[in-house]
């Protein structure tokens, strides 16, 4: 089960973009990064390719942050948190380790 997921919001703690919050898009758990709307835009130089209708010019997107450098925002305290398991009513949910309060 993993600690972050789509939908969360969640706090940057390390970077260019430390303190900001955001809502996490997308998660690679084989590569530990997630992507989270509006931060870390990067600007992307896009070429016309072939017929295909495509945004052409300097695009700005969301690159991927690394797992290690977001901490989840706990939706009871309002505070950036680690997260921890308990189990409740016979399923795994999540934890935050400030308040004790399950996530899910």
């Amino acid at each position: 089960m993993l600690k972050i997921r789509k939908g969360d919001t969640v706090q940057v703690m390390a970077g260019d973009d430390r303190n900001k919050r955001g809502e996490v898009r997308q998660v690679f758990p084989r590569r530990a990064r997630v992507i989270v709307a509006g931060i870390n835009l990067v600007k992307k130089h896009q070429r016309r390719t072939g017929n295909v209708r495509t945004q052409v010019g300097i695009i700005q997107r969301e690159a991927p942050l690394s797992v290690a450098n977001v901490a989840l925002v706990c939706k009871h305290c309002g505070k950036p948190t680690r997260v921890g398991f308990l189990m409740e009513g016979g399923r795994k949910v999540r934890q935050c380790k400030k308040c004790g309060q399950a996530i899910d």
